[in-house]
């Protein structure tokens, strides 16, 4: 009878761990789980996304979703209005990053 508790515990804690380690889907859908656009976007945008006041203005809305994947990435790439360029401090790939991202974003 002892055993089988030892069994079950050692079992209930060996999931616990496995469970911990595994990546959550959650990341995938949660702004400020992304790390690109966590260090690069959410200073303007905020944390989900739908803008600040006196910040940048929301990637979320009817407006901000109106923009295309192509506008973004030019967007990002040489900047607009106040949004700086980041072409030279992000490499290409980075940027393709923040829109797949920010696309993620708009479809939640």
């Amino acid at each position: 009878m002892k055993a089988s508790g030892l069994t079950t515990a050692t079992c209930l804690g060996l999931f616990c761990t496995v469970w911990s380690l595994r990546p959550h889907a959650a990341v995938g859908r949660n702004p400020h789980r992304k790390p690109g656009f966590q260090k690069n976007c959410a200073k303007c945008h905020g944390k989900t996304a739908k803008g600040r006041h006196f910040g940048g203005p929301s990637l979320i809305s009817e407006k901000g979703t109106a923009t295309s994947a192509e506008d973004l990435r030019t967007i990002l790439t040489n900047g607009k209005g106040r949004m700086p360029k980041y072409a030279g401090k992000l490499t290409p790939e980075e940027i393709n990053t923040l829109v797949e991202q920010i696309e993620a974003l708009r479809k939640q």
